[in-house]
Order: C-alpha cells, then structure tokens, then sequence
C-alpha cells in the first residue's frame, strides 16, 4: 500500500517463514498444535493461504511491494517449526536446512532479503559450529533466538560462549519465543495471547540479572513484541532491587531499568498506546518496525503513523534502526 511521503528505505524485521522439510516434521511437535494435543492445519482459521505463501519467496515480495516494504529480515517461525523437541543431532540438520533456505533466498534477492539462522542452542558446541557456518559460508548476520531450551533461558551460563561469539563477531540476535509448554497456556490458545509476552519478560530478566548485558554493552539484541510485558512494569523491579541488594548482584551496580535502552524492540506490539508508552520509556532510536507476517499488520508503515510516528522518528523506527543494526547503507 503506498504512502505519501514515504521513508527513505522501509524494513521488516519480524517477517516468518516456512521450510517444506522442517515444517513437516515439526507436525505436532510445537505448540502451533498444543505439542499435539490439538492438532489443526492452520494458524487461525481461514489463514491456510497464509501459511502457503510462508514457503514462497516470490510470494513473500509481493505482498512487500503491495505493503511499500523494501527489505525483509526473514525469520524460520519456529512457533510453526521451531526444532528443539528433536535430538541434538536432528535438530542440527533441521537448523542447517532453515539456514540453508534463509542463505538461498537472500542470495537470490540480496536487495530484498536479510537472511536470519536457528541454532540448535540445546547444545552450545553443535550451535557455535552451525553459527560460524551460517555466518562464514551463508553471509547470515541475525540469529532467530528462543527465549530458553529445555527450560534454560538465555542468560544462563551455559549460554556464555554464546554471547561471546555473538559480541566478537558483531552479530544481531531477535528474540522471539518458541512459546510456553505448560499446559495450562494450551487452551483458548492462551500461549500466544498471553505466553509470549511472559516468556519475553523472563528472558529480558535472564539476561540482565545474569549479567549478559553488562558484560557485553555492545550486544545487539532485538525483542519480538516490543519486549512483552518486561518494560510496563518495571517499578516493582527497582523496589526489589533496593530491597534485595543481593538479587542485582550481577548488574555492576546498575538497576534493572538501567538496561532497558540495552535492547532494541520491534514494534509488533497491537496497540498504539502500548507503542507510545516504549517510546517514552527507551526512545525513538531503540525501536524497529515488525509486521508478524503473515498474519499481523497489512500496512506497518500506517500503523506507525496512527501510533502518532512522522518525520525524524518515523524515518528511524520504519527503517533507519534497522539498516545501523544490520550494517546496511541508506
């Protein structure tokens, strides 16, 4: 959809897509479908012709152009697909060819297409191998991280050769949520509505209260959802903190506020207001816009707009952000 007075370059960064292989047999397996419990073929319903354009590059810029969107940061949606049920080994192979097809497109369309890679992050030596593949030979500079594997979340310490190799090579991380397995989220599909904002907020305090962001100040990591509910309530955080001095002890003597402007945050949070309330808390230059394609946002760059967005902020939340985060010149 074209826009009077459009920005300069306009990027997608929360954009899904599908592997034929992977998402077959994922089948069942994610909590798409409950983890099997309630198997369905579809996001919602009526979405199939959605999910079908997932698997189709030429489709996908289509539905660009249609929406004035320049460039796409495409992401293996791992709530359709994500791999970690499987093995170590299985999981590596699966990651391979989601990275495979990530590195294939973006050869195709280097214009269009900024490619991301899955790690099979269960195991931090199969991950730092596949990492320095896709990097190297695939010219992947985005990781498509979950919030935690097997129930251990990303500011864990078995994560740190992680973050090290991430802070070294200079790569970006988006995080977006596999979703919550407890049972509980299962029904009314209360995962989504309700669990990806959870398991956002526990990964933002995983990483701050373990230290990660004050050991590497540089890192550049980007929360899908606008971060869920972690930056909306962050008075009880600085209470606790002056209550419990012991519990930041990892923080160098920094409050939990002090790292929200560490991250940067997409902007698919459905709410204007919610948006507003971001950009008041880290500012204009923190945030990139996300669409959740294929089944959020028709027209991000109006979105924006009606969320009050014009001029200078527009031209950064839109697409400048993202072209510094991702080393592209405007």
């Amino acid at each position: 959809m074209s826009q009077p007075n459009k920005p300069q370059r306009v990027i997608d960064f929360h954009v899904h897509t599908l592997e034929p292989e992977v998402f077959k047999a994922s089948t069942n397996k994610t909590v798409f479908t409950g983890f099997g419990a309630n198997p369905v073929s579809e996001p919602r319903p009526g979405a199939r012709a959605l999910l079908e354009r997932m698997f189709q590059p030429q489709a996908l810029i289509e539905d660009m152009d249609a929406r004035g969107i320049d460039m796409s940061v495409i992401t293996s949606s791992t709530v359709l697909q994500g791999t970690s049920w499987a093995s170590a080994e299985q999981d590596l192979a699966l990651c391979q060819r989601c990275n495979d097809q990530s590195g294939a497109w973006m050869a195709q369309h280097p214009s269009r297409f900024v490619g991301s890679m899955v790690l099979p992050l269960q195991d931090v030596g199969k991950s730092l191998l596949e990492l320095q593949r896709a990097q190297s030979q695939l010219g992947l500079g985005v990781v498509n991280a979950s919030s935690n594997y097997q129930g251990v979340y990303l500011g864990d310490e078995v994560y740190m050769p992680f973050w090290e190799a991430v802070a070294s090579l200079g790569l970006t991380v988006w995080i977006h949520p596999e979703g919550v397995d407890d049972p509980w989220f299962q029904q009314y599909s209360l995962w989504n509505s309700l669990g990806q904002s959870i398991e956002e907020t526990k990964v933002m305090a995983s990483l701050i209260y373990g230290g990660v962001m004050e050991r590497h100040p540089d890192l550049k990591v980007v929360m899908a959802h606008g971060g869920g509910y972690f930056p909306h309530y962050l008075g009880r955080l600085d209470r606790n903190a002056v209550n419990r001095p012991d519990t930041v002890k990892n923080l160098g003597g920094k409050s939990p506020r002090d790292f929200l402007a560490r991250f940067h945050y997409d902007t698919c949070v459905y709410d204007p207001k919610v948006l507003n309330v971001l950009l008041g808390l880290v500012g204009p230059e923190r945030l990139v816009m996300g669409s959740d394609y294929p089944v959020g946002e028709k027209d991000p760059v109006a979105w924006l707009r009606k969320a009050g967005l014009n001029g200078a902020q527009l031209q950064a939340v839109a697409g400048g952000n993202a072209a510094r985060l991702l080393g592209l010149t405007l």
